[in-house]
């Protein structure tokens, strides 16, 4: 576990900059207070700061980690992993990984991905109350579906507008759908919504 050791004019101050450093909430860490402020004689001679240890006791890299080395242990699969928190989100690329590995964790259409993603977040966030967002990666697979789903946009904006008929798009997920209606938002003639429910929820494309 991840400890730091942190002084400030007060407790509170001393705390703060220690969770800044280990980019963490306070939910995630116990205190122990080595010292504690003094204002020494007449509030100026002898002045003492405060001084804290921090440990990490809930690191949600640390969680992320364990939970996806067994997960690919039971899938005979060997990759190492790229775990990064940024503010309130978990970046998590999977990288060395083999091409038949990488297939398989990808899945058709990034759904197994998908699956892999929600599993390690449901992990990260029990019992926490600041929800993290977690973003799993591999390959460079999110920014390829991305280009792919907006090239897909763009030639149905298209069909649509030639046959002045609404174009319905396969089922996405909640993401997907998003970057079909961002591709599209600047174009006057075409608008898009999305219908139907989950797992089956997909984007209309309709000329205006």
């Amino acid at each position: 576990m991840r400890s730091v050791v942190k002084t400030g004019k007060t407790v509170d101050e001393a705390i703060d900059e220690a969770l800044k450093e280990l980019n963490v909430v306070r939910d995630d860490v116990t205190v122990e207070i080595l010292e504690a402020p003094s204002k020494g004689f007449l509030g100026l001679i002898g002045c003492k700061d405060a001084k804290v240890k921090v440990t990490l006791i809930n690191d949600p890299v640390e969680i992320a980690q364990n939970f996806l080395e067994k997960m690919f242990k039971k899938m005979n699969i060997n990759a190492r992993l790229n775990i990064k928190k940024r503010n309130s989100n978990l970046y998590i690329n999977i990288e060395n990984v083999n091409k038949s590995d990488s297939g398989i964790l990808i899945g058709k259409r990034g759904k197994t991905l998908d699956s892999i993603q929600y599993l390690v977040s449901l992990v990260v966030n029990k019992d926490r109350n600041k929800y993290i967002r977690v973003l799993l990666d591999t390959q460079n697979y999110r920014k390829k579906r991305e280009q792919t789903l907006i090239k897909l946009a763009k030639k149905m904006a298209s069909k649509a507008k030639r046959l002045n008929r609404p174009i319905k798009l396969d089922p996405m997920n909640p993401y997907e759908r998003r970057i079909i209606h961002s591709a599209l938002q600047e174009d006057s003639f075409v608008e898009t919504y999305s219908e139907g429910e989950e797992p089956y929820r997909r984007v209309v494309i309709r000329a205006r």
